[in-house]
């Protein structure tokens, strides 16, 4: 069951702001000040004037990359929004499951440049040293938010999402946690303009940043938004088409449910024309647009996930029916997962 969600966004901060942008369409497209962001873009979707030591405070934050801060500032809005409070969904038998597409790529690169262009013998800054492993948003949440449960960080792309659900299911099914806070983050810099302009895609879509993370406990738990039914993934080399149409009708056989009973569709929209053949026979679901956020990349799956839950926390109709969300990565793995909504919180 999802119990909870938050997000951080081009919307802004926190939940409520992700559920008013969403259902009022807005954009956040916005030009860059190329003094701060020296890369090849001239504009972007950001989380509107985000710092890691505003969101945060300055102590523990100074050496603090963006993607951490996104993490670590979504994860503690989820957390504060507990009706139960916070003590609820923390301590030992709390895990962690943060998707991601390499972590923060500009840590990497500025690491690696200091290395290079320090004064011998190679002087770097070892505070940011811990920037540039893949897991550190996942372990910094964890030390900021006292999740001593299972702690864990899966490079998945634009499937990043679906994956870290899945693995929070599994934790959830073995035993090995009661809680799984999942999810996702992505932020914007210089360095990962410049891979997505220097890695050959025909994607013109404005890129976007920001984190969702969804609170999933057992079934039968007391507070419920939705139910996970089914979460599947497949593989392929080339045209997708084919991967994800067998992927969706894998969802939708586990989880019982029929095309003409899905109440909405959230696609991952940066797939092209080929995921809109897919899902064709959705024509009369609802979908959230998430356009106005830009290609969120790592993040973008949970980011539909949320879309999913917001239209669902204003539309009392939702409750009871299934929404189906697919994602398309194109280093070669599709996904989908099939959520029965259970009304507004």
């Amino acid at each position: 069951m999802i119990t909870a969600w938050s997000a951080v966004s081009p919307f802004g901060v926190g939940r409520a702001a992700f559920v008013d942008g969403l259902h009022a369409g807005r954009e956040t497209v916005a030009d860059l000040d190329r003094e701060q962001w020296a890369g090849p873009d001239t504009v972007a979707c950001l989380v509107p004037d985000f710092t890691a030591k505003d969101a945060l405070g300055k102590k523990g934050t100074r050496s603090m990359d963006r993607a951490t801060g996104l993490a670590v500032a979504t994860v503690g809005r989820m957390l504060d929004d507990q009706p139960a409070g916070r003590e609820t969904a923390t301590g030992d038998h709390a895990a962690l499951v943060l998707g991601t597409t390499t972590g923060s790529a500009q840590s990497m690169m500025d690491f690696t440049r200091d290395s290079l262009t320090g004064e011998k013998p190679f002087f770097v800054d070892p505070s940011r040293f811990p920037n540039t492993v893949m897991n550190c948003a996942a372990g910094q949440c964890a030390i900021w938010h006292q999740l001593r449960g299972p702690n864990a960080t899966v490079a998945g792309g634009r499937v990043a999402g679906l994956h870290a659900l899945n693995y929070g299911r599994r934790l959830l099914l073995t035993g090995r946690a009661a809680t799984a806070l999942c999810g996702a983050v992505e932020e914007y810099s210089a360095a990962r303009a410049w891979l997505h302009r220097l890695g050959g895609t025909a994607d013109t879509t404005v890129l976007g940043e920001g984190c969702a993370m969804l609170q999933v406990e057992a079934a039968g738990a007391e507070r419920a938004l939705a139910e996970v039914l089914s979460v599947e993934f497949g593989a392929f080399a080339g045209d997708y088409r084919d991967a994800l149409a067998a992927c969706v009708r894998r969802g939708l056989d586990r989880s019982g449910t029929t095309a003409a009973e899905v109440w909405a569709v959230s696609p991952c929209g940066t797939a092209g024309p080929a995921e809109d053949e897919v899902l064709a026979g959705f024509a009369g679901a609802v979908r959230p647009d998430l356009s106005g956020i830009g290609d969120t990349s790592g993040a973008a799956a949970a980011m539909q996930i949320a879309a999913v839950l917001a239209l669902a926390e204003r539309d009392p109709s939702a409750a009871g029916r299934t929404a189906l969300v697919t994602a398309v990565d194109h280093e070669g793995v599709v996904g989908c997962t099939v959520l029965r909504m259970r009304g507004r919180s």
